[in-house]
């Protein structure tokens, strides 16, 4: 059989175009899967080290964010819900309910480790949709700002008992919510939960003002 010139030529050309990064030809997979609130949460312990702690708990690959899978950036979506859940109605409560102040600091140390893994994974979530054309610019830098106040928080309280509450619900499941409550409820009043619940960080608890004493108006969400 005889080919034309051209056709050889053309043969040639489509060859050289062709794409030769393997990497690019495979498929994302999600590194993330399914968590509990309870096996996600950092709240336990002492304070002091929650940022590493948070990143440990979310194992993205910060250095290839473009190739983050949407069942992780969605995981990540769920994780800021589930814990903005296991605030409002676990720690918030719980805080009122501590009549002693050891107590109550133990608490809200938690409830700022907490804050730390919430706006972790939001932050890990825009940066991803960043990275793949969605402009988060503006909103990155608010939770950046949230994110860093609660890093002083807990750095602030170094050494002090953090206590984690038990909390129901899942991330990765595609519709995370607590199970105690309505769901429907949940969302419609998550964003004032949100603002609210996290205007608290600004106001330690009493036995714990002097070691947050540096961050006073921290995470004003």
């Amino acid at each position: 059989m005889h080919f034309s010139a051209a056709f050889t030529l053309a043969l040639a050309t489509l060859s050289i175009a062709a794409p030769t990064n393997r990497r690019s030809l495979e498929p994302r997979a999600a590194v993330l899967g399914t968590a509990t609130y309870d096996d996600l949460s950092i709240s336990g312990g002492v304070a002091g080290d929650a940022e590493s702690e948070a990143l440990a708990k979310l194992p993205i690959d910060v250095n290839d964010l473009a190739n983050v899978d949407p069942a992780d950036i969605a995981f990540l979506g769920d994780v800021n819900d589930i814990a903005n859940d296991a605030e409002t109605d676990a720690f918030n409560v719980a805080i009122e309910a501590a009549t002693d102040d050891a107590e109550k600091t133990a608490l809200e140390n938690g409830k700022i480790k907490n804050k730390v893994l919430k706006l972790t994974a939001t932050k890990l979530e825009l940066m991803a949709k960043a990275a793949q054309g969605e402009d988060t610019a503006d909103k990155l830098a608010a939770e950046q700002k949230k994110l860093d106040s609660n890093i002083a928080l807990d750095a602030a309280a170094a050494g002090q008992e953090s206590t984690a509450l038990n909390f129901d619900a899942i991330a990765g499941s595609g519709a995370a919510a607590a199970s105690t409550g309505d769901a429907a409820a949940n969302g419609d009043a998550a964003a004032t939960d949100e603002a609210t619940a996290d205007e608290e960080a600004a106001t330690p608890a009493k036995g714990n003002k002097a070691s947050n004493a540096c961050a006073a108006t921290a995470d004003d969400e």
